[in-house]
This record gives C-alpha cells, structure tokens and sequence, in this order.
C-alpha cells in the first residue's frame, strides 16, 4: 500500500488510470464524493463487491475516507492487499483534504 496526496489522486481521477473507492458508508458518500467515485463501504460486503467491481487486480485502486483521523481507507486497503491486488492507494487526506484544496466533488 501507497499512501498518496490530492495532487496524485488528481492525476489518476483526471487520466482514468485508477478506480476511486470512497469506503465510508452510503450516506456519507451521499453528502458528497470525489468525481467518478464508486462506494464500497468498508463496514459491508467489501471483499465481495470490490472483487465483483475490480476484477483486474493490478488496475491501481485509490481508496479513501473522510479525512487523516479516519482509518476507514487505512482497512480497506489492507483487505485489498489480503485480496491479492497489487496496485492499492490509501488517500489518507481524504474527501475533507480534496474539498479543502479546492477541487470538485459531487453529490
């Protein structure tokens, strides 16, 4: 596992190089998100769902929470390890750093 800063995850959203995984759970990720985000709640059926949405476990995975406190991201990087994906991006600032720097989200 990578942990990386908003301008690398920038880059990796922008080329489409990586799938952005946002692990917090449903209504968090309602509030908003980072653009092109899929939700895979860490605290569900995350090993099931991420194997069903990333089949290719070398495509780089960015995952990310709310903000450095949270250790959501922190887990579910080290279940993607345990699932053999070698390519796995922990985005330890999270949605707060990506929204206080300015950049776009959705909701």
């Amino acid at each position: 596992m990578h942990t990386i800063g908003h301008e690398t995850v920038k880059r990796m959203w922008e080329s489409g190089e990586a799938l952005i995984v946002e692990v917090l759970d449903r209504p968090y990720f309602r509030k908003f998100h980072l653009p092109g985000a899929v939700n895979i709640p860490v605290s569900g059926d995350f090993d099931a769902e991420i194997l069903r949405r990333a089949p290719d476990r070398d495509r780089p995975i960015v995952v990310y929470c709310l903000d450095r406190a949270c250790d959501a991201s922190r887990r579910a990087a080290a279940r993607l390890e345990a699932l053999g994906y070698t390519a796995v991006y922990d985005y330890e600032g999270g949605k707060v750093d990506w929204r206080d720097a300015g950049l776009p989200t959705e909701r």
